[in-house]
């Protein structure tokens, strides 16, 4: 993952704290190892333990050690906790809800987010995104993406569109040209954390 800023939250010192600080304070009641957070949102574990570091120094995140493991939490207590979440929901929310709904549909092979919304996350220049694009790749029902874009979208405030590709689709030597485009742009892979370009 890049840690240059997105331009989602442009007070965000980098993207990897807005990825860790959507994971944290969009679930305030658990508790994350580094490597745990490491694997949700892509970044190595130095770039990880700095950032939390970081964090944590300014209070916004708790920590403790428990054997080897150094376990973090959100710090309901901070005195912007309910704004910095509201804010961190809306610009890096959608990469946990996304993925929390996906995860309990059959046939998710893959997941990105594509389009104007990968983009500002991956430090593009432009307005911010007025919906989420979402590529799914495999055999899920059409009706049950259909119903993971209308919770998402109510979940996040932002219109969330879902469509699926077939695998052979997707790994095709000469894809369609709406997947040339898309793998031709940014993307946020929602299944194994991180972004690319």
């Amino acid at each position: 993952m890049k840690t240059l800023p997105s331009v989602l939250t442009p007070f965000v010192r980098s993207d990897v704290s807005g990825a860790l600080l959507a994971e944290t304070l969009g679930r305030a009641d658990e508790e994350f190892s580094l490597a745990e957070l490491g694997r949700l949102t892509g970044a190595g574990p130095g770039v990880v333990h700095k950032e939390i570091g970081r964090l944590v120094e300014a209070g916004v995140l708790r920590d403790r050690t428990v054997g080897r493991n150094r376990m973090v939490r959100a710090n309901a207590e901070h005195p912007l906790f309910s704004l910095m979440r509201d804010l961190i929901a809306a610009t890096y929310g959608p990469v946990p809800v996304l993925r929390e709904l996906l995860a309990g549909i059959d046939g998710v092979e893959a997941a990105f987010v594509y389009g104007s919304w990968a983009a500002r996350r991956e430090g593009e220049a432009g307005e911010f995104p007025r919906d989420i694009d979402v590529l799914v790749v495999g055999t899920a029902s059409r009706r049950a993406l259909a119903d993971v874009a209308s919770v998402a979208s109510a979940r996040i405030g932002v219109d969330v569109n879902v469509s699926r590709v077939a695998r052979e689709e997707w790994e095709a030597a000469e894809p369609t040209p709406f997947l040339a485009t898309v793998k031709g742009r940014p993307m946020v892979d929602l299944l194994r954390g991180g972004a690319h370009g």
